[in-house]
């Protein structure tokens, strides 16, 4: 169902107005290269000071706690790895009594931070009860493709024929024999006001979309990629150029799903192939080239598939063509 988003009120970020202040501190204990606190400083940045943080068990949550240390500045929970969404409800629903009660002259922002593990798998539960219910807040989803913080584990967002300890490829196995399962349809599939892709490889993009999806009332889920160089056996000094590999071949595109309407928005014109993202990084260095064929096939099919959707979904007036002059 097709619905009316406002999104007028969002300040836009450009280039010349990012902001400089920062709400995760430098000295956190992130691996050299971990593009998932990259993606996270940047969804802070455009999120502001008046937030409360609620944040799942995992690498984000390690890093940036070491008791008694915090690399926060904003008021920050830590919750367990399958709970972050129903306690983000929580934040959101007591803020909205206080606020009502005239103890809040305005509500501060509610954002929750998970990865894929907690979020795909252990955690979609408590995420889709949340989405169902239209409490106000962010979800972001930040997807390393594995669970990385408890020993490289695949997860349901693991694509496939990736490497993990748990889907070691062999004679008779390909590794991980999944497809990636696709959150960001998941959540848009819930009806909701806001859902977008991101990469911090487009970091503008990225933190343009928080602004909009904390200016929509009503839940709205982020799904950000972030190359983990432990778990996917990458050099860390690549990490941003694998996020934009990612994009750039089609595994990962970036769109935003506002009101039922799919936008994408960061064009694929001349894509390079999926060996090009492959050969960084050693988790999938066991494929032969009839994997590697099936999985160019079918990122390309995805693809389609997400260009149908946008086209299905555009404004009549963008989709019917003009009569031809006899």
């Amino acid at each position: 169902m097709l619905r009316d988003v406002d999104l007028s009120g969002y300040e836009k970020i450009t280039a010349k107005n990012i902001p400089w202040e920062k709400f995760i501190t430098s000295g956190h204990r992130a691996c050299q290269g971990c593009a998932e606190v990259l993606a996270m400083g940047m969804v802070m940045k455009a999120a502001g000071p008046e937030t409360v943080v609620c944040n799942a068990t995992g690498c984000m949550e390690i890093i940036t706690s070491p008791f008694p240390q915090s690399a926060w500045t904003v008021p920050w929970l830590h919750v367990a790895f399958e709970n972050v969404a129903a306690v983000a409800s929580g934040v959101e629903s007591a803020n909205r009594a206080l606020e009502r009660k005239g103890k809040l002259k305005k509500r501060p922002k509610v954002i929750a931070f998970a990865g894929d593990g907690g979020t795909a798998d252990i955690g979609m539960q408590a995420l889709s009860g949340a989405l169902e219910r239209g409490h106000d807040f962010v979800y972001v989803c930040l997807d390393n493709e594995a669970y990385m913080n408890t020993g490289i584990q695949r997860s349901s967002s693991t694509p496939y024929g990736a490497m993990t300890t748990t889907s070691p490829p062999g004679r008779k196995s390909i590794g991980q024999h999944t497809w990636k399962k696709n959150m960001a349809m998941i959540a848009a599939a819930h009806e909701i006001p806001y859902v977008a892709t991101a990469s911090p490889a487009y970091h503008l993009d990225l933190m343009n979309k928080v602004r909009k999806a904390l200016t929509v009332e009503g839940p709205a889920y982020l799904h950000i990629f972030a190359t983990c160089p432990t778990g996917w056996r990458s050099d860390p000094a690549k990490s941003v150029e694998l996020c934009r590999l990612a994009v750039q071949s089609k595994v990962f595109p970036l769109y935003e799903v506002v009101g039922g309407r799919y936008i994408i928005t960061q064009k694929v014109k001349k894509p390079k192939p999926v060996t090009d993202y492959f050969k960084l990084q050693r988790r999938f260095r066991h494929l032969t080239p009839d994997s590697v064929e099936y999985i160019q096939q079918r990122v390309e099919e995805e693809y389609a598939r997400l260009e149908a959707f946008e086209k299905a979904t555009a404004p009549l007036e963008e989709v019917v063509e003009p009569p031809k002059e006899s």
